[in-house]
């Protein structure tokens, strides 16, 4: 062999020796064009029992887990969306989505313990649509979430929804499929869970005003309830006024008053335990979280500095930003959690970071789960009754608004400290880049339920895991002739 053909011979072992293992993460990294949830990634038992197999998991369907069907409705609601041009009440035209017509969407309104069903119509958006109910701990087959527990409502199509609102708070519905664009295009509303009125009445009672306030950015410009700037509330003087807050966006938006303190009332949903006033700071709402301010009117709000509340006559002038925030590790009084978080039958790993590599065979830096990258993430296998903490890092640098479906978790501690106020429960959680979180729950609501970033984008671009009880399986799938596309 000449001196040249052994040069050559080199060099093309050299580059099958490069590009060897470049193919191969390639092929590894494709995504069937339609696969089952259930067989993504690895299973993942957090130090409880692991005799079973992944596969040998399989048994009820959770096209099963419904309400009860013989329950009749207390709320009924008819909800029609549509894919096309609206004006939202600031004058701004907008290409987006619409809910009867709007967006946001109306109002939902039940009283705790009230069967809601909703029905879901599918005018006009073409690839399909779903509902789901954010932080409402709904049955899975109720959770709305294409190809995991439903399958998309197709144009002419419509699904209806039917669960138990027994959770008093403020949350909220958007659309699960291709989440990333119809959420962001306006396909989204409130609802508003109130308690069962006392009884017998009180003889008096202080006036009372209960605001929403829905944040929404549309096309950049922030929004309230669909209007811009300065958005007026009647209230008379001296009246308490319940705000609540509920932030649809990708990131989170500071919320603060001006000239008068405000008491934070409840987070996610769930009543903070003694709450107490404060001035000059403000509530780091999470993206997908809600947070229920009380003031005493006149007032003003101020919603992330480009809107504002403003309410009653004589309300303060704008004020800026206050540098220190109201910190719910401290904030309130302890209370008891109903459960012994150090008694955990399993105990997750949830670690948030970034590296380059292959995603459906696109290179590129990438969000990873415990150093992998989507689809081989873990699976959390519980079973039902377990007591579960799960620890949450974030070495990615960036800030992840991380939101677990189908339970509201406890947080324990931040970053090693303790909490130390009022039982925190979230269902929405700011994660930011170096920072850790110790959170705790009880599995009591059997299903496969996703756990992933709010901000949606990343969700599609991988940040996307799945807590799953043991015994169940699911006749869904992503993509396939339904093209179920939930992020």
């Amino acid at each position: 062999m000449t001196t040249e053909r052994r040069r050559l011979l080199v060099a093309l072992l050299a580059t099958v020796a490069v590009l060897a293992p470049v193919g191969w993460f390639w092929q590894a990294s494709l995504v069937p064009g339609t696969y089952s949830v259930m067989d993504m990634g690895y299973p993942d038992y957090g130090g409880g029992p692991s005799a079973m197999t992944h596969h040998d998991l399989m048994g009820r369907s959770i096209a099963t887990l419904v309400e009860d069907p013989d329950r009749p409705a207390d709320v009924r609601v008819t909800l029609t969306v549509r894919k096309q041009r609206f004006r939202l009440a600031s004058g701004q035209q907008v290409d987006g989505y619409t809910v009867n017509g709007t967006s946001p969407g109306p109002v939902i309104h039940a009283v705790q313990g009230q069967l809601v069903q909703v029905r879901l119509v599918n005018a006009s958006v073409p690839g399909g649509v779903t509902l789901h109910w954010h932080g409402v701990d709904v049955p899975n087959a109720e959770d709305g979430v294409a190809g995991v527990t439903q399958d998309a409502v197709p144009v002419g199509g419509s699904f209806t929804y039917r669960f138990v609102a027994d959770q008093v708070g403020t949350y909220w519905y958007h659309s699960h499929q291709v989440s990333h664009a119809q959420v962001q295009g306006g396909l989204l509303g409130a609802l508003v869970v109130t308690p069962k009125p006392p009884t017998p009445a009180p003889a008096t009672a202080s006036t009372q005003v209960d605001q929403l306030a829905v944040l929404h950015v549309y096309d950049g410009k922030p929004t309230v309830n669909g209007a811009s700037g300065d958005v007026p509330v009647d209230a008379p003087d001296g009246a308490t006024v319940r705000v609540r807050i509920v932030n649809t966006d990708n990131g989170a938006t500071p919320v603060w008053t001006s000239g008068s303190p405000f008491r934070v009332l409840a987070v996610d949903g769930y009543e903070l335990h003694g709450p107490t006033p404060v001035s000059n700071r403000a509530v780091r709402l999470t993206a997908g979280g809600r947070a229920d301010l009380e003031v005493t009117a006149p007032a003003r709000v101020e919603l992330g500095g480009a809107s504002a509340l403003v309410i009653g006559s004589g309300a303060p002038a704008a004020s800026p930003q206050p540098t220190r925030l109201v910190d719910f590790l401290t904030y309130g009084a302890p209370a008891p959690l109903g459960f012994d978080p150090t008694k955990a039958d399993r105990r997750f790993r949830y670690s948030i970071g970034r590296r380059p590599g292959f995603v459906d065979g696109r290179p590129g830096l990438w969000w990873s789960i415990n150093g992998h990258l989507f689809p081989d993430v873990p699976m959390f296998v519980v079973e039902e009754g377990d007591i579960v903490q799960m620890h949450l890092e974030n070495h990615s640098g960036a800030v992840h608004p991380m939101h677990l479906h189908g339970h509201h978790a406890v947080v324990l501690a931040r970053n090693g400290v303790k909490a130390t106020g009022s039982p925190w429960w979230i269902d929405s959680l700011d994660v930011a880049g170096g920072d850790n979180y110790d959170i705790a729950f009880v599995a009591d609501n059997p299903g496969i339920w996703m756990d992933h970033c709010h901000n949606l984008p990343h969700a599609a671009q991988g940040l996307v895991a799945h807590l799953m009880y043991a015994g169940l399986t699911e006749p869904f799938r992503v993509g396939g002739g339904k093209d179920n596309q939930p992020e």
